[in-house]
């Protein structure tokens, strides 16, 4: 299968360290968190993937929507993550919640349900990490 589209990024110093994608077009200062025995004075790679996750599900919900001429007034995202021991190190918990503005209940959450089926956060840990979206109407 031919990508529709590939990036890659370097880091240094870990969570207390430096990362970039090789184009130079994002750059971020990582620190530890301050729940982490850091100073919190920099980001971190949960913070990281929450926002790129989010980012990509709501892009996912409003792909759906004009795929289906669905008449969508807003949509917003919030992506909570979580960093948890387990067995073997460290395993993520996420939570999802959606806000969808100018449909009713069933409908957004069928649009939610289409979304979290294409979108490719979603689909990457299919099978790690239930996720169950929460969908508010507003």
């Amino acid at each position: 299968m031919m990508a529709l589209y590939s990036t890659s990024a370097r880091a240094e110093g870990g969570r207390n360290g430096h990362s970039e994608t090789t184009d130079g077009a994002f750059k971020v200062d990582l620190a530890l968190p301050k729940e982490l025995g850091g100073n919190g004075k920099g980001n971190n790679p949960e913070q990281l993937f929450a926002a790129g996750y989010a980012a990509c599900f709501d892009s996912a919900i409003n792909h759906v929507a004009r795929q289906q001429k669905i008449a969508l007034e807003s949509s917003a995202v919030n992506v909570a993550v979580s960093l948890n021991p387990n067995e073997t190190g460290f395993a993520l918990d996420v939570a999802i919640e959606v806000e969808i503005t100018g449909l009713d209940q069933a409908a957004a959450n069928d649009l939610v349900a289409q979304a979290h089926a294409v979108c490719p956060y979603s689909n990457a840990v299919k099978g790690n990490i239930d996720i169950k979206p929460v969908v508010k109407v507003k």
